[in-house]
């Protein structure tokens, strides 16, 4: 009974598989995308706090501490 399902069953799950994991793929790559920026915009920010501190007191703490 289980060879009644032929060549034709197995080729139509590997398409599945295959597209699935082009899928995944594709995802993946626009993750890795999208991190990237996050962390280009962190380094970014974070150097221009360092050119640019803020003006005494912007920082919460209160002078003379």
């Amino acid at each position: 009974m289980t060879g009644d399902r032929g060549k034709s069953g197995g080729e139509a799950e590997s398409h599945v598989k295959d597209s699935r994991q082009d899928r995944l793929k594709l995802a993946l790559r626009e993750n890795l995308k999208r991190r990237k920026s996050q962390a280009r915009g962190r380094d970014d920010a974070a150097a221009s706090e360092l050119r640019d501190p803020p003006p005494d007191g912007a920082d919460g703490d209160e002078p003379g501490r």
